[in-house]
């Protein structure tokens, strides 16, 4: 993998916003959205707030999806996405992401606190995303 790709798929707690947003193109209903990406353990993932959302039901549906990076580098690497439905698994990356965004400096700027762990176990859309051509972190 190319080293610029590699390091903006790199995020920690500390990046931006802007460092964590990138456009993904699902299929099926095929459309490009703007969402956040969020890196666990060294697992990517897309998640968001508590609430049903249409890519998630088109990655459901249709797993191969564009994820395009869009900070620092332009890339369009072909990802496949796979839903978390573990619960001790979906409890470790939200619980993660919930720190991340409730941090002290919170570089996203986002209005704290954010919703409690049970919201995001219980409405939360959990992504695992795969680079199937080796473009992984």
């Amino acid at each position: 993998m190319e080293p610029k790709i590699e390091r903006a798929l790199a995020i920690t707690p500390s990046s931006r916003a802007r460092e964590r947003t990138i456009d993904i193109t699902t299929t099926g209903r095929a459309r490009r959205i703007e969402v956040w990406f969020y890196r666990v353990d060294g697992r990517i993932y897309l998640s968001s707030s508590p609430a049903r959302r249409g890519w998630y039901a088109n990655i459901l549906a249709h797993p191969e999806f564009v994820f395009h990076l869009k900070n620092g580098v332009r890339a369009d690497l072909r990802a496949v996405g796979t839903p978390v439905p573990d619960r001790a698994q979906r409890e470790a990356v939200f619980s993660a992401i919930i720190a991340d965004l409730n941090q002290p400096w919170n570089p996203a700027g986002i209005r704290q606190p954010v919703e409690p762990l049970e919201e995001w176990m219980q409405g939360s859309p959990l992504i695992s995303v795969d680079f199937p051509d080796g473009d992984t972190a």
